[in-house]
């Protein structure tokens, strides 16, 4: 099935309101399974072994590194396709899609031979008991080199978003999370002929689901890539485009096993402790994900247009949504940290731990609508110079730096670092946003440009 570009000329003529309406639920809703299957994992894990979930949270950060990878090439092409769209030129947007499946494949390669090499060297950085070591390795290895399914499921899904077409995705990702979450219970602790297989069971499970939404987004995402002599054109274009998403999320990485190496300096309950925040916040901030993904072809497409206005109310829109969510996270957080936690452990070390840093973690909420927010806006109109400045302010100028200098105070003063970071990097971008609205207003008024709506 192919696009003619025209599924993708409804992103600069209906209205915000609308668009949002129909691109945002699909994702989020697919958001919140994905998220839902994540903390079953850690749920069965967490009752299985103790040590299992330990290992689930030191190898978080390298699936950190998968979606880094994976997710930051596909917005590159999800971007570049969605102003093809919006210039009309569809068979060139087919081929940049086709590009983008053969770099998908390539990556997941490189990636798969490097983590098999550097796993247990890696596991040892975060933990401490054998247990937790070896739980992580097993799980690691699985995940790592099996994770051929993500990187392909994410291009496909992109090239599709690229379209407007978010229904596609939705359905696959609902269908591999339901896969995931009915083989991993089976699998981790054996059922009729299936063997117990505990933490390697849940590995297993995930990649399982992953293939399943792969093979699914394929339909109507398969197109070939064109002639090679042109094909190193586009590759940079992609990465031009998608380096700050991928830049982002690999920060993400480096910061959490630089805090994890601190924490294991305390304990292994609090790498624990730190895992499931992560493990959480993916879930209860599903809605943020939902709305950044959404945003960046509606927006690609809307600055190639020169539609200055829609851009701002899209960013307005954004931000409310995400005020209201992030509400409504901080009050779990806040209040309800003992029941979450409970979920997962009941370990009394974790939970001495837990509560004291969810409650503190959750402070920073509010102003994480900025700080999560204005860097995907950057990277959608193509200015990736802001988007990455203050991904570097976030995740390697303040936070790892505050946490340090907290930590030598105490284990309790570290988890100040989440709200100072938040603040400081959200502070930041509303101000570079502020500047680029007046620049547009200017070229508006300057070059005459219709203020389109």
């Amino acid at each position: 099935m192919k696009s003619t570009g025209n599924d993708a000329a409804f992103l600069g003529n209906e209205s915000i309101g609308r668009i949002m309406w129909k691109l945002a639920p699909p994702v989020m809703l697919a958001q919140l399974v994905q998220g839902l299957y994540n903390i079953v994992d850690s749920a069965f894990v967490g009752r299985y072994a103790g040590e299992g979930l330990t290992g689930l949270s030191v190898i978080f950060p390298l699936q950190l590194i998968i979606c880094a990878l994976a997710v930051g090439t596909g917005v590159g092409v999800n971007t570049y396709m969605a102003r093809l769209y919006a210039q009309n030129d569809v068979k060139k947007a087919q081929r940049v899609g086709g590009i983008g499946i053969l770099l998908a494949i390539g990556t997941w390669a490189i990636f798969a031979l490097v983590s098999a090499l550097i796993m247990r060297p890696y596991a040892m950085t975060g933990a401490r008991a054998p247990e937790a070591i070896d739980a992580a390795v097993i799980y690691g290895n699985i995940v790592c080199i099996g994770s051929l399914g993500t990187f392909l499921e994410s291009m496909f899904s992109k090239i599709h978003q690229s379209r407007g077409n978010m229904r596609l995705p939705v359905i696959a990702q609902i269908v591999g999370a339901v896969v995931n979450i009915i083989l991993d219970p089976i699998l981790i602790f054996g059922f009729a002929f299936i063997p117990e297989m505990g933490v390697a069971g849940a590995a297993i499970a995930t990649v399982a689901g992953q293939f399943t939404t792969a093979a699914i987004t394929a339909r109507g995402a398969i197109s070939a890539p064109g002639p090679l002599r042109e094909a190193w054109k586009h590759i940079k274009t992609i990465y031009l485009l998608g380096y700050p998403s991928i830049l982002m999320q690999a920060l993400y990485t480096v910061y959490i096993v630089f805090l994890n190496a601190i924490l294991a300096t305390f304990s292994d309950a609090a790498v624990t402790v730190l895992g499931l925040y992560y493990k959480l916040q993916t879930f209860f901030f599903i809605p943020i994900n939902g709305l950044q993904i959404c945003i960046v072809p509606v927006l690609s497409y809307n600055f190639a247009q020169k539609a200055y206005r829609r851009c701002r109310k899209i960013m307005y829109y954004s931000l409310a949504i995400c005020l209201i969510v992030m509400s409504i996270s901080l009050i779990f957080f806040v209040f309800m940290p003992h029941t979450i936690i409970s979920m997962f452990s009941s370990d009394a070390l974790v939970h001495e731990i837990g509560d004291v840093a969810f409650r503190i973690i959750g402070c920073g909420f509010l102003s994480a609508c900025f700080s999560l927010m204005l860097p995907v806006f950057f990277q959608a109109i193509g200015r990736g110079v802001p988007s990455v400045l203050l991904s570097l302010c976030r995740q390697i100028f303040c936070l790892p730096t505050l946490f340090y200098l907290f930590s030598l105070i105490g284990l309790n003063y570290t988890w100040i670092a989440f709200p100072a970071a938040e603040t400081i990097a959200g502070g930041l971008g509303l101000l570079l946003y502020l500047r680029t609205v007046r620049r547009w207003q200017q070229e508006t008024v300057d070059k005459g440009l219709p203020d389109k709506v």
